[in-house]
């Protein structure tokens, strides 16, 4: 009987796990569960963080660790990057090398791939690797649905969750070696600015769902800061923009993929 009931337990258990998708979570990857938040910030000092609004995005998929040189080297075949190092984030990335590794990888696992680069269009269907918007940028920032209401991504004390400009600053780190956030997210603030899909342009108070950006500008969108950053920009309501041809070695990426 003892047995008969360990074994319906076991059933059980897996069951649970395959309606949840638990175990379908891609390696390297965390479950970010789709909720409601809010986008920007009113503090006043930084008109382009205002209005606050209200925006709700879909459950996604996000990459525990940015990028790292390892993983980019293994994809790309080559390493752009200033700091030279396996486990550092790979630095030196335009917005269209970004994309064009984001294909890459999709293709090299067998997953359709997001982006048309030239012509700088997404698939929003597509299962392949891509880059976050602004907006699922900024909620796992916030630590999505925990409702964390942190100055930084994960804490107040910005020493114990990102790499910035200290006075002492030579570079980029080790990816992971800070606290994670609250979804187990690690160097969301600091390290390497991280590349996300939008154009730059102003926010409006209007509720929203899933939205991508214009679809045109002449700027893309940076988030998170990096190693060279003043605290300030380690918000997660910061935004942070270049021309999508530049890089330099504060630039990097984390990659995300949709729920399908």
């Amino acid at each position: 009987m003892k047995k008969v009931l360990c074994l319906f337990s076991v059933l059980f258990l897996f069951a649970c796990a395959g309606k949840s998708g638990v175990n379908e979570v891609p390696m390297g990857m965390v479950y970010v569960e789709g909720g409601t938040f809010t986008m920007g910030d009113n503090n006043g000092e930084y008109d382009d963080e205002a209005p606050e609004h209200q925006v709700t995005v879909s459950s996604f998929y996000m990459s525990i660790y940015e990028v790292t040189q390892a993983e980019w080297t293994a994809i790309m075949g080559n390493n752009p990057s200033y700091f030279e190092g396996d486990n550092l984030p790979v630095d030196q990335v335009s917005w269209y090398a970004a994309l064009e590794y984001c294909n890459r990888r999709s293709i090299a696992e067998g997953l359709t791939p997001v982006y048309d680069v030239e012509g700088e269009t997404a698939d929003w269907s597509a299962n392949g690797y891509r880059l976050p918007t602004e907006a699922e940028w900024e909620y796992i920032a916030k630590g999505g649905n925990k409702n964390a209401n942190y100055t930084y991504s994960g804490s107040d004390d910005i020493d114990a969750i990102g790499w910035y400009d200290d006075g002492d600053s030579e570079g980029t780190h080790p990816v992971g070696m800070k606290a994670p956030n609250d979804l187990g997210l690690y160097d969301v603030s600091g390290n390497v600015w991280e590349w996300v899909w939008d154009w730059d342009a102003d926010y409006t108070a209007e509720d929203q769902t899933n939205p991508k950006g214009p679809d045109s500008g002449e700027y893309r969108m940076l988030r998170g800061g990096s190693w060279y950053a003043d605290p300030v920009a380690l918000r997660p309501e910061h935004r942070g923009y270049e021309d999508p041809d530049n890089a330099d070695e504060t630039m990097g990426l984390r990659v995300m993929r949709n729920i399908r």
